[in-house]
């Protein structure tokens, strides 16, 4: 029987060589206290690209423009899980924090800084946060 995995959207919000990254709450029933890249769930009938766009939209009040889809990581831990990451490079608005009872605070991070604070999280986030700020061209 196949356990039910949590089939999730994230983005790499990318800016002038650094990435934003959200800290959970410490009280967050997921993954609390630890460091993150911006998305959710994906609801039922519901495509990726539309999850982002709604996820982005209420944690951060911003609207994508430039997105790039990099890969699909997956873990089981605490539950089998499967992240759908994408590069966002241009959006509509300002992030701000309008989830502050899922994220404590937001931080532009340098690649080292992100991977420092997302390496633990998954074996492969410093090779994608790698290929998302490596400069264009």
């Amino acid at each position: 029987m196949k356990r039910s995995e949590h089939d999730c959207v994230g983005a790499l919000m990318v800016r002038n060589g650094l990435v934003l990254l959200g800290r959970r709450r410490d009280d967050c029933d997921w993954l609390a206290g630890a460091w993150d890249v911006f998305g959710g769930h994906i609801e039922p009938g519901e495509s990726e690209p539309e999850a982002l766009r709604r996820e982005l939209g209420e944690e951060l009040g911003i609207a994508p423009i430039q997105v790039q889809r990099l890969e699909t990581i997956s873990g089981d831990v605490p539950e089998p899980w499967r992240l759908h990451l994408y590069v966002v490079t241009e959006w509509q608005g300002t992030p701000c924090n309008l989830a502050p009872e899922e994220h404590a605070e937001l931080r532009w991070c340098t690649l080292a800084e992100a991977r420092q604070r997302l390496g633990a999280a998954h074996h492969d986030f410093p090779r994608l946060l790698a290929m998302a700020l490596a400069p264009a061209g």
